[in-house]
């Protein structure tokens, strides 16, 4: 007996063949599907990496964390140089000296100047001494106000109280190299108030003015009586 094999038609092979195309189409569709999920369009980054940029300089003040703040010390100065004595204790009055509106540049400065105490000057009842500042730099600078001044012993005691101001501030006084510029110290003579002298001083304690730099030089025995001790503003030249 014989068997009859019959071959699939045209319209089945066709159905087929499409079913096959659909299936695959399907297949891409998935995976294309899955890879954009998983991947963040470019526009997204972008968003998302600024808005994590603006964050951290907000919440840092600009400073990277972690980063060391730049210092605030004013335009870079080095610290004061240490005089030759230092008072004990605190001396009232005595780091303040008349603040100057001058540049810092053009300001005569501690380290640029000496100091000297000029010859006493009676007369009335009263005594001054000329306290003297010569620019011994390379440049003219200038100095304008009153000068801090204290009396004080070698072992840095202080004696009496610091100067106060006496008359105006003055005007500004330019130094070319070589020049000077004085305040005068003024005290009266012992027995004109009934207030006590004090004891005799060793070194005048200055700082010029505008500066935070102290100077010294020697008092020459100055005495303080009456309880008056004052001190005028830079003036040009130099006395005694």
């Amino acid at each position: 007996m014989s068997l009859t094999i019959k071959k699939p038609g045209r319209g089945r092979r066709v159905a087929a063949g499409s079913l096959i195309a659909v299936a695959a189409l399907g297949l891409s569709a998935c995976k294309g599907g899955t890879d954009a999920a998983s991947r963040p369009s470019s526009a997204a980054s972008a968003t998302s990496s600024d808005t994590g940029q603006g964050s951290g300089a907000q919440a840092s003040g600009g400073q990277s964390p972690g980063a060391k703040p730049q210092s605030s010390a004013p335009g870079g100065h080095r610290p004061p140089a240490a005089p030759s004595v230092t008072p004990k204790g605190t001396v009232p009055g005595a780091t303040q000296s008349h603040s100057s509106t001058m540049a810092a540049s053009d300001r005569c400065t501690a380290a640029a100047m000496s100091l000297r105490l000029g010859r006493a000057d009676a007369g009335a009842g009263n005594i001054r001494y000329p306290l003297i500042f010569t620019n011994k730099g390379k440049k003219a600078c200038t100095l304008r106000g009153f000068p801090g001044v204290s009396l004080i012993n070698r072992d840095g005691s202080a004696v009496g109280k610091p100067a106060t101001r006496a008359a105006g501030a003055g005007g500004v006084v330019r130094l070319q190299p070589g020049q000077s510029a004085h305040a005068v110290l003024h005290t009266v003579n012992e027995g004109v108030t009934d207030t006590p002298c004090w004891a005799k001083s060793q070194i005048v304690y200055v700082y010029p003015p505008g500066s935070k730099e102290p100077m010294t030089t020697g008092s020459d025995g100055l005495r303080v009586c009456g309880g008056r001790f004052d001190v005028t503003a830079v003036e040009p030249g130099a006395l005694g």
